[in-house]
């Protein structure tokens, strides 16, 4: 069976639903289906062998230039195309681009529209591409914001077209008016197009079909799987000393690194005797950066014992970072659809603690490896992290568990299977012309 994936690019930065398209796409390949991973926007970002095609369709550059130049999109491809270049596109990204929504609402629309809009050209040549080109079994979109494009691509080509839901609401709630009415009008008119819709949890499907309006009866859950490539840590016999509290995720305020700095100070108040560190990784955009200088300065009582230790370049980087913590917490206030950074620190023996919302339930329930705490509740969170630090039995029981876990049933087969049932089911069906 032939699956094109259709991505979107982080621009330049690592993003969580890329690194999950690529790592199901290497999957997949791994078990002899075909697959084309295309990107979106910009060429993605992965810490893992890219298996992404060179060509990037709906190149961001050209998008911003149809909706903020008028008469671009009317221009021909032969004098344009050019600014679609993965080169061009990385070199755009390097110099200037944002991914705040509250800056790209007029965007956002224009795409939404699809070929009812100012990048109808654009459109006009990704279903081109996908139809006649690829000629593919089943599409697969990585987000419902690609969702302008459906209309066209169904004209064009017969078979079924899926989308995967992994974190679309975090970017819409932040759209300002007039742009957030007018996107979800759309976005509730086109979504009834697709053939069906996948997410991670049985919490994000329930979630986003009241969100999105997308009937149940279309909505499939299936599991998360990661890379486990160099993630063979194992469960401590003992805490290092210093013990080390690790926080990897994206430097936002919806992953609650200020939640987890709060929770450190009590901590720390509770056990002046016990030498304890903070350690923080992850990607810090522009849109960030004063929040998070006022959160460094809010801690400069921790001294040394909190340190941001930058995004890791590479995966082992980010793997070695891993294996150095002893408990593991990103307590976001966003009610999170995915939890990578759950399984990865789970694959390396580390205990988690995560707040009793989103997916993190579902995640602990099936891995049996970390504890839950109250949302947005540094108090509760500084006490079941103090709980762990005293019983040295529980935390390698939760570690245990939660490596062997993550290795049997979040691996990349495992999440190929899982999806090939959906696909090979509605190619079926499309084939049978149900």
């Amino acid at each position: 069976m032939h699956i094109a994936i259709v991505t979107a690019g982080g621009a330049g930065m690592f993003c969580g639903s890329c690194m999950h398209d690529n790592t199901l796409a290497r999957a997949l390949l791994a078990r002899g289906e075909r697959v084309t991973l295309i990107p979106t926007y910009t060429p993605i970002r992965v810490d893992e062998k890219n298996v992404s095609q060179e060509r990037v369709l709906l190149g961001g550059i050209n998008l911003y230039l149809d909706t903020h130049v008028p008469g671009w999109g009317y221009l021909p491809r032969i004098v344009k195309g050019w600014l679609d270049s993965p080169g061009i596109i990385k070199l755009a990204t390097r110099i200037s681009v944002s991914a705040d929504a509250r800056k790209l609402g007029k965007i956002t629309v224009a795409m939404l529209k699809g070929d009812h809009g100012p990048q109808q050209a654009e459109v006009e040549d990704f279903a081109n591409y996908i139809a006649n080109e690829l000629k593919p079994d089943v599409v697969l979109y990585s987000n419902a914001l690609l969702v302008g494009t459906l209309r066209r691509l169904k004209e064009k080509f017969a078979g079924p077209v899926v989308c995967l839901l992994q974190g679309d609401d975090i970017f819409l709630q932040d759209l300002i008016e007039p742009w957030r009415s007018q996107a979800f009008a759309i976005l509730y008119r086109e979504c009834e197009r697709f053939d069906a819709v996948l997410t991670h949890t049985a919490y994000y499907r329930d979630f986003m079909a009241d969100y999105l309006r997308i009937p149940l009866e279309k909505m499939h859950v299936v599991p998360l799987g990661i890379d486990l490539t160099g993630h063979d840590g194992e469960p401590r016999a003992d805490a290092g000393s210093p013990l080390t509290i690790g926080y990897f995720a994206r430097i936002c305020p919806e992953k609650g690194l200020h939640n987890l700095v709060a929770a450190f100070r009590l901590l720390r108040v509770r056990r002046p005797d016990l030498p304890l560190r903070l350690h923080a990784g992850g990607y810090l955009g522009v849109r960030d950066q004063k929040w998070f200088e006022a959160l460094q300065k809010d801690a400069a009582d921790l001294g040394d014992s909190f340190q941001y230790i930058g995004s890791p370049a590479s995966h082992q980087e980010k793997v070695d970072f891993l294996k150095s913590v002893d408990l593991f917490s990103v307590p976001t206030d966003y009610r999170e659809p995915k939890g990578l950074y759950v399984l990865e620190a789970l694959a390396n023996g580390v205990p988690v603690v995560q707040p009793l919302h989103g997916s993190f339930p579902e995640l602990i329930e099936a891995t049996g490896g970390g504890l839950l705490v109250k949302p947005q509740d540094p108090e509760h969170l500084a006490a079941v992290l103090d709980q762990l630090l005293d019983d040295t039995q529980l935390r390698r029981k939760l570690a245990t568990n939660g490596r062997r876990a993550v290795h049997e049933k979040f691996n990349p087969p495992v999440m190929a299977e899982n999806t090939l049932k959906v696909l090979e089911g509605l190619v079926a069906r499309s084939a049978k012309g149900a």
